[in-house]
């Protein structure tokens, strides 16, 4: 099955969205279960978006 590719627009919605929920207290595993990613792609998501010189 091949991987699913996300746009830029949509990991910066999944992005919000778990950030939200870990404010409300869950841990990084479950709003990474909620958007559909694993744990490792939630946090290249974040390095990716915090870095500024990032491709």
């Amino acid at each position: 099955m091949p991987r699913k590719r996300f746009t830029t627009e949509q990991i910066i919605q999944h992005l919000r969205e778990a950030e939200v929920l870990i404010s409300q207290g869950q841990t990084v595993i479950q709003p990474c279960r909620a958007i559909g990613v694993t744990e490792q792609t939630y946090c290249l998501w974040r390095k990716g978006c915090i870095n500024p010189f990032a491709e």
